[in-house]
């Protein structure tokens, strides 16, 4: 994996525990998830046509 997919798959990872840690401390919000969703589907685009 390159190194700016790596970089990219490192910030999803990281956004995936900030999004965990802010439904544990103030409960669930719809937007953060789906925000993390989109963001994670970019980076599954990114790797796959890095890949390719």
């Amino acid at each position: 994996m390159p190194g700016s997919a790596r970089t990219m798959a490192v910030c999803t990872v990281g956004a995936l525990v900030a999004a965990t840690a802010y439904t544990v401390v103030f409960g669930g919000n719809g937007w953060v998830w789906f925000l993390w969703v989109v963001l994670a589907l970019v980076t599954a685009g990114v790797v796959a046509a890095r890949r390719a």
